[in-house]
Parts: structure tokens; sequence; C-alpha cells
């Protein structure tokens, strides 16, 4: 049996929503292990002077958790 857990995430870019994508993939993965989906939920921008400053999206990141043993058992 396979228990996962479901994190929310912001990532931002200057250049793209997919560079904000990568880029809170590349994060998530180097800190969660098993991760195994990202939903984009949100995108939005960020504006300075009536031009796009910011590319932001939120993502749902699914990861499986690790089985570990009690030290008792």
């Amino acid at each position: 049996m396979a228990v996962a857990r479901v994190i929310e995430l912001s990532a931002t870019s200057q250049k793209s929503f997919e560079d904000a994508i990568q880029q809170g993939v590349a994060r998530a993965t180097k800190t969660l292990r098993n991760v195994k989906s990202v939903w984009v939920k949100e995108q939005s921008l960020n504006l300075e002077d009536g031009v796009i400053s910011q590319y932001q999206v939120n993502m749902m990141v699914t990861f499986v958790l690790d089985d570990t043993m009690d030290a008792g058992s």
C-alpha cells in the first residue's frame, strides 16, 4: 500500500509560465523524493508599469511517502 502527500508550491519566472513550472518542478524534485505528479492549479502575472514583470504558477505536487519501520519494531 502506498501513501502519498500533496503540497502546494508557488514558483516565478521572468521568462514564461513554462519556465516557472520547470523551476518549480526542479526545486521540488531536489528536496522531495518520489515525486509522481504536478498539477498547475493557477497562473498569474505580476505587472510593473503595465508590463509583465513575472509569471507565477501555483502547483500541487504529489509525492509518495517512504515506507519506514519503527526502531522499536
